[in-house]
Protein backbone atom coordinates (compact mmCIF):
# COMPACT_ATOMS: atom_id res chain seq x y z
CA UNK A 1 0.00 0.00 0.00
CA UNK A 2 1.38 3.13 -0.87
CA UNK A 3 2.15 5.73 1.80
CA UNK A 4 0.81 9.41 2.04
CA UNK A 5 2.57 12.31 1.40
CA UNK A 6 0.66 15.74 1.85
CA UNK A 7 1.33 18.76 0.05
CA UNK A 8 1.07 21.43 1.09
CA UNK A 9 1.50 25.94 0.82
CA UNK A 10 3.09 28.25 3.74
CA UNK A 11 1.23 31.34 3.79
CA UNK A 12 2.48 33.01 1.43
CA UNK A 13 1.84 30.20 -1.21
CA UNK A 14 4.83 28.69 -1.56
CA UNK A 15 5.17 25.12 -2.31
CA UNK A 16 6.44 22.68 0.56
CA UNK A 17 6.46 18.62 0.43
CA UNK A 18 5.95 16.52 3.88
CA UNK A 19 7.15 13.00 3.11
CA UNK A 20 5.08 10.47 5.30
CA UNK A 21 6.42 7.82 3.79
CA UNK A 22 8.65 6.79 0.34
CA UNK A 23 6.27 6.82 -2.09
CA UNK A 24 3.40 9.14 -3.55
CA UNK A 25 0.10 8.88 -3.10
CA UNK A 26 -2.23 7.59 -5.60
CA UNK A 27 -4.88 10.12 -5.50
CA UNK A 28 -4.55 13.64 -5.49
CA UNK A 29 -7.58 16.42 -4.00
CA UNK A 30 -7.26 20.32 -4.84
CA UNK A 31 -7.80 21.96 -1.59
CA UNK A 32 -8.80 25.47 -2.28
CA UNK A 33 -8.09 28.38 0.41
CA UNK A 34 -8.30 31.85 1.00
CA UNK A 35 -4.22 32.16 2.04
CA UNK A 36 -4.92 35.90 1.01
CA UNK A 37 -7.88 39.19 0.75
CA UNK A 38 -10.37 39.38 3.32
CA UNK A 39 -10.81 35.82 3.93
CA UNK A 40 -6.95 35.09 4.67
CA UNK A 41 -7.93 35.10 8.64
CA UNK A 42 -9.50 31.35 7.67
CA UNK A 43 -6.38 30.05 5.66
CA UNK A 44 -4.73 28.40 8.29
CA UNK A 45 -7.56 26.40 10.50
CA UNK A 46 -8.55 25.23 6.79
CA UNK A 47 -5.18 24.31 5.77
CA UNK A 48 -5.00 22.53 9.23
CA UNK A 49 -8.74 20.72 9.60
CA UNK A 50 -7.95 19.39 5.56
CA UNK A 51 -4.52 17.70 6.69
CA UNK A 52 -6.00 15.91 9.76
CA UNK A 53 -9.22 15.14 7.65
CA UNK A 54 -6.77 13.75 5.12
CA UNK A 55 -4.97 11.19 7.85
CA UNK A 56 -8.01 10.05 8.88
CA UNK A 57 -8.96 9.26 5.29
CA UNK A 58 -5.99 7.20 4.81
CA UNK A 59 -5.49 5.47 7.77
CA UNK A 60 -9.06 4.04 6.93
CA UNK A 61 -8.14 3.18 4.04
CA UNK A 62 -8.10 6.18 1.82
CA UNK A 63 -10.45 6.41 -1.25
CA UNK A 64 -11.09 2.94 -3.09
CA UNK A 65 -8.00 1.86 -1.03
CA UNK A 66 -5.90 4.48 -2.79
CA UNK A 67 -4.32 6.89 -0.42
CA UNK A 68 -5.25 10.57 -0.69
CA UNK A 69 -2.42 13.69 -1.64
CA UNK A 70 -3.67 17.09 -1.19
CA UNK A 71 -2.56 19.97 -3.05
CA UNK A 72 -3.49 23.31 -2.00
CA UNK A 73 -3.78 26.68 -3.68
CA UNK A 74 -4.54 29.86 -2.41
CA UNK A 75 -8.14 31.53 -4.27
CA UNK A 76 -7.91 34.65 -1.64
CA UNK A 77 -7.70 36.92 -4.71
CA UNK A 78 -9.91 38.08 -7.91
CA UNK A 79 -12.06 35.45 -8.66
CA UNK A 80 -10.21 35.01 -12.48
CA UNK A 81 -6.74 34.58 -10.24
CA UNK A 82 -8.37 31.67 -8.14
CA UNK A 83 -9.68 30.02 -11.50
CA UNK A 84 -6.07 30.31 -12.81
CA UNK A 85 -4.86 28.54 -9.79
CA UNK A 86 -7.50 25.63 -9.58
CA UNK A 87 -6.91 25.50 -13.62
CA UNK A 88 -3.01 24.96 -12.72
CA UNK A 89 -4.12 21.77 -9.68
CA UNK A 90 -6.66 20.28 -12.56
CA UNK A 91 -4.55 20.59 -15.63
CA UNK A 92 -0.93 20.60 -14.16
CA UNK A 93 -1.02 18.76 -11.19
CA UNK A 94 -3.32 15.89 -11.72
CA UNK A 95 -5.61 16.34 -9.35
CA UNK A 96 -9.07 14.40 -9.42
CA UNK A 97 -11.16 16.41 -6.96
CA UNK A 98 -11.83 19.64 -5.29
CA UNK A 99 -12.59 20.66 -1.74
CA UNK A 100 -13.21 24.68 -2.14
CA UNK A 101 -13.87 26.90 1.31
CA UNK A 102 -13.61 30.70 -0.24
CA UNK A 103 -15.75 33.21 -1.43
CA UNK A 104 -19.36 32.71 -4.00
CA UNK A 105 -17.97 34.53 -6.89
CA UNK A 106 -14.65 32.08 -6.98
CA UNK A 107 -16.72 29.35 -6.73
CA UNK A 108 -19.32 30.30 -9.71
CA UNK A 109 -16.18 31.42 -11.60
CA UNK A 110 -14.48 27.90 -10.91
CA UNK A 111 -17.45 26.19 -11.96
CA UNK A 112 -17.68 28.11 -15.06
CA UNK A 113 -14.06 26.44 -15.91
CA UNK A 114 -14.55 22.87 -14.38
CA UNK A 115 -18.08 22.23 -16.13
CA UNK A 116 -18.78 19.23 -13.70
CA UNK A 117 -15.45 17.43 -15.63
CA UNK A 118 -14.28 16.77 -11.75
CA UNK A 119 -16.16 16.19 -8.38
CA UNK A 120 -16.19 19.91 -5.91
CA UNK A 121 -17.39 19.51 -2.61
CA UNK A 122 -17.93 23.49 -1.45
CA UNK A 123 -17.85 24.07 2.46
CA UNK A 124 -18.08 27.45 3.69
CA UNK A 125 -21.65 29.52 5.38
CA UNK A 126 -22.93 30.68 2.06
CA UNK A 127 -26.25 31.83 0.31
CA UNK A 128 -27.77 28.72 -1.04
CA UNK A 129 -28.84 27.44 -4.68
CA UNK A 130 -25.46 26.65 -6.02
CA UNK A 131 -26.67 23.50 -8.21
CA UNK A 132 -23.93 22.65 -10.48
CA UNK A 133 -23.54 18.83 -11.72
CA UNK A 134 -20.71 17.28 -9.87
CA UNK A 135 -21.04 19.90 -6.90
CA UNK A 136 -21.97 19.11 -3.39
CA UNK A 137 -22.53 21.68 -0.42
CA UNK A 138 -21.31 20.81 3.22
CA UNK A 139 -21.72 24.66 4.29
CA UNK A 140 -24.57 26.20 6.28
CA UNK A 141 -27.14 27.95 4.52
CA UNK A 142 -29.56 30.62 5.53
CA UNK A 143 -32.49 28.75 6.49
CA UNK A 144 -30.90 26.37 8.40
CA UNK A 145 -29.27 28.81 10.20
CA UNK A 146 -32.29 30.92 11.21
CA UNK A 147 -35.81 28.70 10.06
CA UNK A 148 -35.66 26.93 13.65
CA UNK A 149 -33.33 29.88 15.87
CA UNK A 150 -35.58 32.93 15.00
CA UNK A 151 -38.82 31.44 16.54
CA UNK A 152 -36.66 30.17 19.30
CA UNK A 153 -35.01 33.57 20.61
CA UNK A 154 -38.95 35.52 20.19
CA UNK A 155 -39.67 32.87 22.57
CA UNK A 156 -37.19 32.19 25.06
CA UNK A 157 -35.86 35.90 24.80
CA UNK A 158 -39.05 37.82 24.09
CA UNK A 159 -37.01 38.94 20.77
CA UNK A 160 -40.43 40.57 18.71
CA UNK A 161 -39.03 43.26 16.64
CA UNK A 162 -36.14 43.11 14.41
CA UNK A 163 -33.66 44.90 12.60
CA UNK A 164 -31.65 43.63 9.78
CA UNK A 165 -27.86 44.90 9.28
CA UNK A 166 -25.36 43.31 6.78
CA UNK A 167 -22.98 44.22 3.97
CA UNK A 168 -24.20 45.44 0.27
CA UNK A 169 -23.86 42.21 -1.49
CA UNK A 170 -26.21 38.89 -1.95
CA UNK A 171 -25.33 36.84 1.10
CA UNK A 172 -26.79 39.23 3.23
CA UNK A 173 -29.49 40.74 0.94
CA UNK A 174 -30.54 36.73 0.75
CA UNK A 175 -29.95 35.82 4.52
CA UNK A 176 -32.11 38.69 5.03
CA UNK A 177 -34.88 37.80 2.38
CA UNK A 178 -35.55 34.76 4.63
CA UNK A 179 -35.17 36.17 8.17
CA UNK A 180 -38.17 38.62 6.78
CA UNK A 181 -40.04 35.76 6.25
CA UNK A 182 -39.31 33.51 9.76
CA UNK A 183 -40.04 36.97 11.83
CA UNK A 184 -43.31 37.33 9.98
CA UNK A 185 -44.04 33.39 10.31
CA UNK A 186 -43.64 33.42 13.92
CA UNK A 187 -45.71 36.90 15.13
CA UNK A 188 -42.33 39.08 15.09
CA UNK A 189 -42.07 42.35 12.82
CA UNK A 190 -38.53 44.10 11.06
CA UNK A 191 -38.56 46.97 11.94
CA UNK A 192 -35.50 48.52 10.10
CA UNK A 193 -33.17 47.10 6.82
CA UNK A 194 -29.98 48.40 6.10
CA UNK A 195 -26.85 47.71 3.82
CA UNK A 196 -23.06 48.76 4.36
CA UNK A 197 -20.59 48.91 2.06
CA UNK A 198 -17.21 47.36 2.90
CA UNK A 199 -14.77 48.55 5.45
CA UNK A 200 -17.28 51.11 6.92
CA UNK A 201 -15.89 53.28 9.26
CA UNK A 202 -18.36 54.38 11.51
CA UNK A 203 -21.83 53.19 12.48
CA UNK A 204 -23.08 56.10 14.55
CA UNK A 205 -26.01 56.57 12.44
CA UNK A 206 -26.93 53.21 12.02
CA UNK A 207 -26.89 52.54 15.89
CA UNK A 208 -28.98 56.15 16.06
CA UNK A 209 -31.32 54.39 13.77
CA UNK A 210 -31.63 50.65 15.63
CA UNK A 211 -31.99 52.74 19.25
CA UNK A 212 -35.10 55.06 17.80
CA UNK A 213 -36.64 51.79 15.95
CA UNK A 214 -37.40 50.03 19.50
CA UNK A 215 -35.96 46.87 18.37
CA UNK A 216 -35.18 44.39 20.43
CA UNK A 217 -33.27 42.13 18.27
CA UNK A 218 -30.50 42.69 15.63
CA UNK A 219 -29.77 39.96 13.11
CA UNK A 220 -26.40 41.10 12.02
CA UNK A 221 -25.00 40.08 8.71
CA UNK A 222 -21.78 42.17 8.35
CA UNK A 223 -18.42 40.00 7.54
CA UNK A 224 -14.96 40.43 9.63
CA UNK A 225 -13.36 43.80 10.09
CA UNK A 226 -17.04 45.01 10.11
CA UNK A 227 -18.71 42.42 11.88
CA UNK A 228 -15.88 43.59 14.63
CA UNK A 229 -16.29 46.75 14.65
CA UNK A 230 -20.61 47.21 14.63
CA UNK A 231 -20.80 44.90 18.02
CA UNK A 232 -18.10 46.57 19.40
CA UNK A 233 -19.92 50.14 18.61
CA UNK A 234 -23.51 48.58 19.70
CA UNK A 235 -21.94 47.97 22.76
CA UNK A 236 -20.58 51.04 23.56
CA UNK A 237 -23.63 53.25 22.59
CA UNK A 238 -25.01 50.87 25.65
CA UNK A 239 -27.81 49.18 22.94
CA UNK A 240 -26.55 45.33 24.31
CA UNK A 241 -29.14 46.75 26.74
CA UNK A 242 -32.00 47.19 24.46
CA UNK A 243 -31.46 44.43 22.29
CA UNK A 244 -29.88 41.06 21.74
CA UNK A 245 -27.86 39.94 18.81
CA UNK A 246 -27.67 37.18 16.52
CA UNK A 247 -24.83 36.47 13.92
CA UNK A 248 -24.86 33.69 11.05
CA UNK A 249 -21.11 34.43 10.50
CA UNK A 250 -19.70 35.19 13.98
CA UNK A 251 -17.53 32.38 14.50
CA UNK A 252 -14.49 32.30 17.22
CA UNK A 253 -11.80 34.50 15.20
CA UNK A 254 -14.33 37.23 15.26
CA UNK A 255 -15.59 36.74 18.62
CA UNK A 256 -12.10 37.42 20.03
CA UNK A 257 -11.76 40.95 18.21
CA UNK A 258 -15.42 42.02 19.17
CA UNK A 259 -14.48 40.96 22.92
CA UNK A 260 -15.56 39.91 25.99
CA UNK A 261 -16.81 43.42 26.84
CA UNK A 262 -18.91 43.81 23.82
CA UNK A 263 -20.34 40.66 23.81
CA UNK A 264 -23.17 40.86 26.17
CA UNK A 265 -26.61 39.37 24.64
CA UNK A 266 -24.68 38.35 21.44
CA UNK A 267 -25.78 34.64 20.07
CA UNK A 268 -24.25 32.53 16.71
CA UNK A 269 -26.13 30.19 15.35
CA UNK A 270 -23.75 28.01 13.04
CA UNK A 271 -23.33 23.97 12.51
CA UNK A 272 -19.47 24.11 14.94
CA UNK A 273 -18.39 25.83 17.38
CA UNK A 274 -15.32 24.51 19.14
CA UNK A 275 -17.11 24.21 22.55
CA UNK A 276 -19.29 21.84 21.28
CA UNK A 277 -19.42 19.40 23.91
CA UNK A 278 -20.26 15.98 21.47
CA UNK A 279 -17.56 12.82 21.49
CA UNK A 280 -16.99 13.27 18.16
CA UNK A 281 -16.43 17.14 18.45
CA UNK A 282 -14.19 16.60 21.21
CA UNK A 283 -12.37 14.42 19.96
CA UNK A 284 -11.56 16.41 16.78
CA UNK A 285 -10.22 19.14 19.11
CA UNK A 286 -7.66 16.94 21.32
CA UNK A 287 -6.37 15.87 17.64
CA UNK A 288 -6.31 18.97 15.84
CA UNK A 289 -4.36 20.44 18.91
CA UNK A 290 -2.40 17.64 19.29
CA UNK A 291 -0.76 18.00 15.86
CA UNK A 292 -1.02 22.19 15.68
CA UNK A 293 -0.39 23.01 19.03
CA UNK A 294 -1.55 25.65 21.82
CA UNK A 295 -0.60 28.42 19.43
CA UNK A 296 -2.67 26.87 16.15
CA UNK A 297 -5.22 28.78 14.42
CA UNK A 298 -8.36 28.85 16.43
CA UNK A 299 -11.12 26.23 15.20
CA UNK A 300 -13.96 27.55 13.47
CA UNK A 301 -17.07 27.03 11.27
CA UNK A 302 -15.20 27.98 8.58
CA UNK A 303 -11.79 26.39 8.86
CA UNK A 304 -13.60 23.36 10.54
CA UNK A 305 -15.55 22.67 7.31
CA UNK A 306 -12.77 21.83 4.97
CA UNK A 307 -12.79 18.73 7.00
CA UNK A 308 -16.23 17.95 6.38
CA UNK A 309 -15.96 18.39 2.83
CA UNK A 310 -12.96 16.02 2.62
CA UNK A 311 -14.96 13.73 4.47
CA UNK A 312 -17.78 13.91 2.38
CA UNK A 313 -15.86 13.83 -0.62
CA UNK A 314 -14.13 10.12 0.17
CA UNK A 315 -17.78 8.91 1.36
CA UNK A 316 -19.59 9.86 -2.20
CA UNK A 317 -16.32 8.31 -3.95
CA UNK A 318 -15.90 4.68 -1.81
CA UNK A 319 -19.62 4.55 -2.03
CA UNK A 320 -19.46 5.04 -5.84
CA UNK A 321 -16.41 2.86 -6.24
CA UNK A 322 -15.25 5.88 -8.38
CA UNK A 323 -14.20 9.31 -8.48
CA UNK A 324 -16.14 9.49 -11.88
CA UNK A 325 -18.83 12.42 -11.85
CA UNK A 326 -21.59 10.47 -13.56
CA UNK A 327 -20.68 7.68 -10.75
CA UNK A 328 -21.18 9.86 -7.93
CA UNK A 329 -24.21 11.79 -9.04
CA UNK A 330 -25.73 8.33 -9.17
CA UNK A 331 -25.53 7.77 -5.54
CA UNK A 332 -25.04 11.07 -4.32
CA UNK A 333 -28.80 12.13 -2.87
CA UNK A 334 -29.49 10.50 0.62
CA UNK A 335 -25.35 9.75 1.20
CA UNK A 336 -24.80 10.39 4.81
CA UNK A 337 -21.45 10.63 6.21
CA UNK A 338 -19.82 11.68 9.85
CA UNK A 339 -18.03 14.45 10.89
CA UNK A 340 -16.89 16.56 14.08
CA UNK A 341 -20.35 18.27 13.57
CA UNK A 342 -22.42 15.22 13.89
CA UNK A 343 -24.19 13.31 10.94
CA UNK A 344 -25.19 14.77 7.59
CA UNK A 345 -27.10 13.97 5.13
CA UNK A 346 -26.99 14.96 1.30
CA UNK A 347 -30.10 16.06 -0.04
CA UNK A 348 -30.17 18.44 -3.23
CA UNK A 349 -26.52 18.86 -3.42
CA UNK A 350 -26.90 20.04 0.41
CA UNK A 351 -26.26 18.81 3.88
CA UNK A 352 -29.16 18.47 6.52
CA UNK A 353 -27.12 19.09 9.44
CA UNK A 354 -27.40 19.77 13.21
CA UNK A 355 -27.67 23.80 14.06
CA UNK A 356 -26.26 24.70 17.41
CA UNK A 357 -27.86 28.05 18.55
CA UNK A 358 -24.33 29.71 20.94
CA UNK A 359 -24.55 32.49 23.25
CA UNK A 360 -21.29 34.72 23.64
CA UNK A 361 -21.68 36.89 26.87
CA UNK A 362 -18.82 36.99 28.24
CA UNK A 363 -16.46 36.59 25.48
CA UNK A 364 -17.00 32.45 24.61
CA UNK A 365 -19.19 30.75 22.51
CA UNK A 366 -21.60 28.23 25.22
CA UNK A 367 -24.30 26.29 23.20
CA UNK A 368 -27.26 26.80 24.59
CA UNK A 369 -29.66 24.62 22.30
CA UNK A 370 -29.22 22.51 19.42
CA UNK A 371 -31.74 21.58 16.22
CA UNK A 372 -30.98 18.22 14.62
CA UNK A 373 -30.85 17.51 11.12
CA UNK A 374 -32.10 20.44 9.83
CA UNK A 375 -33.02 20.56 5.92
CA UNK A 376 -32.25 23.94 3.42
CA UNK A 377 -34.76 25.53 1.82
CA UNK A 378 -32.12 26.61 -0.94
CA UNK A 379 -30.81 22.98 -2.20
CA UNK A 380 -31.20 21.91 -5.40
CA UNK A 381 -34.33 20.15 -7.00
Amino acid sequence: MKSTILKTLTAAALATTILTGIAVADIKIGVLVPDSGPAGLFGPSTRNAAMLAADDINAAGGINGEQIELVFADVGGAPAEATQAAVRLWRGEGVEAFVGMHDSAVREAINGQLKGAVPYVYTPVYEGKACHTGMYVTGETPSQQLAPVIPHLMETEGAKNWYLIGNDYNWPRDTNALANKFIAEAGGEVVGEEYLPFAVAEFDSSLQRIKESGADAVLVTLVGGDSVGFNVAFAGFGLDEQAIRLGTLIEENTLMGIGAANANGLYSSSGYFASIETEAAQNFAAAYAKAYGADAAPLNTLGQSAYDGLQLLATLANKAGSMDVASIEGIAEGTSFTSPRGEGTLTGRHVAQTIYLANATGGSFEVSTSFANVPTSEGCN
